[in-house]
């Protein structure tokens, strides 16, 4: 019993929103910063390299694999001619972040040869890990003797991507070139220093509701069968509150069933869809994350996930109001021509595909948490255990949109038996048609700048 209720207290810690480890930007994200210095006669630059969990279960880093990309990929010009970066030193550590996955941060310092008297005009480029997510920043200073004039900041916001800020997270920065006008001054100056023990290797946290504690059931060091079992319920917990976030089609499932003759075998049809689409979609990006990281980054798949479940989304709202429209048209005509019958169209029926399409839009974007789950899983020789934490993830996702769903129906029911009356109630259906479409095309919209 006491072994119950401890395992219980450590499993409501995790279900209870709190501060996790995972990347705040994203655990896609490769970040940069640089900070580049005139200092003395040279210029120093300071190059900072932040991954994510999940580029760093991808590159499996190593200094010997970093720190020629980053030389190939950062540039100074002096009066427009390109000039050597000379490497001085370098730090490396493995902060951890989410699920018992690691994150990388590397620290490398360079120098330019010494550079002549008199004004100089300095352009930076960093063009390092071109494609990928994150974070870019650069700044500019002085030291020792040497005078900048530069419109680029001069103060970190991010603290040299040890804190990010927590108003920028939605949108970070994207600075990859800045210019000065540089007066060098005399001596060799100070190069930039490495952090060192718990700076280096300290993680960067950030307040998570959500998705955090589903991460965290995976890390767990001994699995008992309590354990296991108390976890795949936080597991489907997990999974609806994430359901209750912003996306997956919430009010596209209640307007949809709303707008057909949707019952409840139906809403639980389009929660089993979600949860297999779901399910499908993390093990696919899993494996393109682990069999295809040299072709495509996992991060630029979902740009287009995006926009496929918001045609998905426009289609089945088109076919929706074309349905309920042609509907209206024809019970028209069957009261011009005082038809005494009752008129059973074959368009008011449910349309499987349709049906279909709007369970598949709601599970097609998978939960990047999710796929840190499967990784981690992967990483700990824990498959087994990971592919049922998914799973469970899934069903909660499911149950809570078939919830909805059954909402609307018993919504529109209720109306039928209190007979409402009046244009509104009368013209729902093809309201809710109406809605579809709009937010598909809400949807479309904003997803077109990832693609274009």
């Amino acid at each position: 019993m006491r072994r119950a209720v401890v395992v219980l207290g450590l499993l409501l810690g995790v279900a209870l929103p709190s501060v996790a480890f995972a990347h705040p930007l994203g655990n896609f994200t490769t970040n940069h910063y640089s900070r580049v210095v005139a200092s003395g006669d040279r210029v120093y630059v300071l190059y900072v390299l932040d991954l994510a969990e999940i580029p760093t279960f991808q590159e499996k880093p190593t200094a010997a694999k970093l720190l020629p990309k980053i030389q190939r990929g950062i540039s100074v010009q002096i009066d427009g001619r390109a000039i050597p970066l000379h490497s001085l030193r370098h730090a490396l550590a493995f902060p951890p972040g989410v699920a018992g996955l690691r994150t990388t941060r590397l620290e490398s310092v360079y120098a330019t040869p010494r550079l002549l008297a008199g004004s100089r005009r300095l352009t930076y480029r960093d063009s390092t890990f071109p494609g990928r997510i994150g974070w870019k920043e650069i700044v500019v200073q002085q030291s020792d003797g040497a005078t900048v004039s530069s419109s680029a900041s001069s103060r970190s916001v991010s603290d040299e991507l040890h804190a990010y800020p927590r108003d920028q997270l939605s949108s970070p920065l994207d600075v990859r070139s800045a210019s000065a006008e540089v007066v060098p001054g005399t001596g060799p100056g100070v190069a930039p220093t490495l952090s060192k023990g718990t700076t280096l290797d300290s993680r960067v946290t950030v307040h998570q509701g959500g998705n955090g504690g589903f991460a965290g059931l995976i890390s767990r060091e001994k699995l008992s069968a309590g354990f296991v079992a108390l976890a795949l319920l936080l597991a489907f917990f997990w999974g609806a509150v994430h359901a209750l976030s912003p996306g997956h089609g919430k009010s596209i499932v209640a307007a949809y069933l709303v707008g057909t003759r949707g019952t409840p075998r139906h809403a639980a049809l389009l929660g089993l869809t979600v949860t297999v689409t779901h399910t499908i979609g993390v093990f696919a990006l899993g494996l393109v994350t682990l069999a295809l990281s040299a072709f495509i980054f996992p991060e630029q798949l979902y740009p287009w996930l995006n926009l496929a479940s918001a045609l998905l989304v426009v289609l089945v709202g088109c076919g929706v109001l074309r349905a309920r429209l042609r509907h209206r048209r024809m019970h028209a005509h069957g009261h011009d021509h005082h038809h005494g019958h009752h008129h059973h169209h074959d368009d008011q029926e449910l349309s499987m595909r349709a049906l279909l399409g709007v369970g598949i839009s709601g599970g097609l974007i998978p939960c990047p948490t999710a796929l840190v789950v499967l990784l981690a899983a992967i990483s700990l020789h824990r498959v087994g255990y990971g592919l049922v934490l998914i799973l469970a993830f899934s069903l909660g996702l499911a149950a809570a949109m078939t919830a909805i769903g059954l909402l609307a129906v018993s919504a529109k029911k209720l109306a039928g038996r209190l007979r409402l009356e009046g244009r509104v109630v009368r013209a729902l259906p093809a309201l809710s048609a109406a809605v579809i479409l709009v937010l598909g095309l809400v949807m479309t919209v904003r997803a077109l700048p990832g693609v274009v």
